[in-house]
């Protein structure tokens, strides 16, 4: 590793991309060499600088950090992918475990805790938030069963599958859901990535295949 750790910084909140550019400006030997505002700039900024460590949100338009993550890795295999989000629940942590992420803190982290993560993973570490961290030695401890189809989506992922393999429109799910129509539009172009299918007719052929679709 380099004695400077380069970062790339992905995060489509302005305001949040602000903080943490001033933070890592601060820190001795971490330099910021690229930011991303969407999960695809994400993948772009990494390739292009290829830096020690990419500090990654989880949600973000176009490409959510699990794939982003999941292909950022893919790209650049040496890159340790540092998950910086305000979601803690078990669906968001183990698919960016499994997707790679060699961290994961919450924004309420403090600025020491947010630095030296940087640096832990830079070096190989791995690093996760106090109650980030009681609950994977909780799952290690008693690992629940994996029995659920397609274990690369979230739950809400699954769920919103489930909804369009029962033959719903995107309206439709959004008001099952009570969710707004673009975080549904997000939701299935983040499902086709990771299922790398086609169109919704193949989605639902997936699905209804591994028995989803019975909802409605």
């Amino acid at each position: 590793m380099n004695e400077t750790v380069r970062v790339v910084l992905a995060d489509d909140h302005p305001i949040v991309r602000d903080g943490l550019r001033t933070l890592l400006g601060s820190l001795p030997g971490v330099e910021l060499v690229g930011e991303a505002a969407t999960g695809r700039e994400a993948i772009r900024e990494t390739v292009l600088h290829k830096p020690e460590v990419v500090v990654m949100d989880l949600q973000m338009p176009d490409l959510d950090g699990i794939e982003a993550t999941r292909q950022v890795l893919k790209a650049v295999p040496g890159v340790a992918v540092l998950v910086l989000t305000m979601y803690d629940d078990d669906d968001s942590v183990f698919a960016a475990m499994r997707a790679g992420a060699r961290g994961y803190l919450l924004k309420g982290a403090g600025q020491d805790e947010i630095a030296n993560a940087i640096r832990a993973v830079a070096n190989g570490q791995a690093i996760f938030g106090p109650g980030v961290a009681t609950r994977v030695l909780g799952y290690f401890a008693a690992p629940p069963r994996v029995d659920e189809p397609f274990p690369e989506l979230t739950g809400r992922e699954r769920e919103v599958l489930d909804l369009i393999a029962a033959g719903l429109s995107n309206t439709a799910i959004a008001s099952r859901l009570a969710l707004a129509g673009k975080t549904v539009a997000n939701h299935i172009s983040n499902i086709f990535a990771k299922l790398q299918v086609a169109g919704r007719a193949e989605a639902i052929a997936r699905a209804r295949k591994e028995g989803l679709g019975g909802t409605a």
